[in-house]
């Protein structure tokens, strides 16, 4: 049975303080355990989001980044990825300085993976910032994984968050108090765990965090193989669908069969997605039903926006998507006539009727088509 890391991308964020906080076994300790995680995840076919830069080390020789640790420990591993893994097995965020401070010692490592198909690079502009390189990483990554860290992991926390992606902080004792992997811990403690991540399991997800959390004595291959089993255990990403929901319309019989029958099967048997149908009938999390809509519409990977019928709220929604640049896919059952802002945008257009294989043939290879699609409309900064 395939895992469900397979092919998804892990973000392994933070770094190491200097040696008045965390001494150098601790230090020692929390790279060991990325080793481990990093050679479980090759095992399972995940691939991975990291960026390339420089390399500074502590007084007692540990670098404070966790980055070359990870290649390093992918190019001597690659063997463990299962044969039908996909490519790229990492994605690489850089800037237009990054090739002048790759270490000396890591140059033939990042020349041989960056000669490859293993590796994929994006670019963040011209920007200099750790902040701009960061949003280029969360928009690549489906999980976040923290060790240690400062700042710069409650950044990636919150666009993780906000994009509707799991955090899993691993509080080792290298963060500074108060801050990075630490501070998520704190806050998750305060009663708000299920904002970091969601299982299909019965366990809550502080019951997952205290098992990840380590100790004096953790080992840490235990604690990777705990991290394995919590990665398998998270719901699966989020697929929103806007549709027409009133039985009493003429429309609806054929919508309802049309997701029931060709949408549901090719979003979460192939795509690993979880359908998401918001029409009264389950518990909402908001206090009003249309706040429950927009919430989860915020924080979906996807979204299925099927205009049969011409629903107003469902043109609502879909405009919501698109300006929040949702990765959205636009279906209408044949002869029906959208408005001409939305004729304009490619759309799947389906029959109800004809071979069930043939259908979700149609609708697979339309998803394929546009899944890259750009923003409809571009970032557009004033100073590139």
């Amino acid at each position: 049975m395939t895992s469900a890391i397979f092919g998804r991308r892990i973000h392994i964020a933070g770094s190491l303080p200097e040696e008045t906080v965390a001494a150098t076994p601790e230090a020692e300790r929390a790279r060991r355990f990325i080793q481990q995680l990093v050679k479980d995840l090759l095992k399972k076919g995940a691939t991975f989001v990291l960026p390339v830069d420089a390399e500074k080390k502590r007084t007692d020789g540990i670098p404070f980044c966790f980055e070359w640790l990870i290649w390093t420990t992918i190019a001597q591993n690659l063997h463990l990825r299962p044969h039908r893994a996909p490519t790229p097995v990492a994605v690489a965020v850089k800037h237009h300085k990054n090739d002048e401070q790759i270490p000396a010692e890591h140059i033939e490592l990042w020349g041989d993976f960056s000669g490859t198909d293993n590796v994929r690079i994006d670019h963040a502009a011209h920007w200099n910032m750790n902040s701009k390189r960061m949003e280029v990483q969360a928009r690549h990554g489906d999980f976040l994984i923290t060790v240690g860290g400062g700042e710069g992991v409650l950044f990636l926390a919150n666009a993780y968050h906000d994009a509707g992606k799991p955090v899993i902080p691993i509080d080792f004792p290298v963060s500074t108090p108060g801050s990075g992997t630490h501070r998520v811990c704190e806050f998750a403690n305060a009663g708000n765990a299920p904002k970091l991540f969601r299982t299909s399991d019965a366990n809550t997800a502080l019951t997952w965090l205290t098992r990840i959390t380590p100790n004096s004595r953790s080992e840490p291959g235990k604690i990777a193989e705990r991290v394995i089993e919590l990665l398998e255990s998270l719901d699966p990403p989020a697929a929103f669908a806007v549709r027409l929901l009133n039985p009493d319309l003429p429309d609806y019989a054929s919508v309802e069969e049309f997701f029931a029958v060709v949408v549901k099967p090719v979003i979460e048997h192939e795509y690993g997605y979880r359908l998401i149908v918001v029409d009264g009938k389950q518990a909402v999390e908001q206090s009003r039903i249309d706040q429950d809509i927009f919430s989860k519409l915020r924080r979906s990977g996807l979204v299925i926006a099927d205009l049969t019928g011409e629903r107003p709220n469902c043109f609502l929604e879909l405009g919501y998507a698109l300006g929040r640049s949702a990765r959205t896919i636009i279906t209408v059952r044949d002869g029906t006539k959208p408005p001409f802002d939305v004729t304009t945008y490619a759309a799947h257009v389906w029959k109800p009727t004809g071979d069930v294989e043939e259908r979700r043939a149609r609708f697979r290879e339309h998803l394929e088509s546009v899944k890259a699609r750009p923003p409809i409309v571009a970032d557009d900064p004033l100073i590139a």
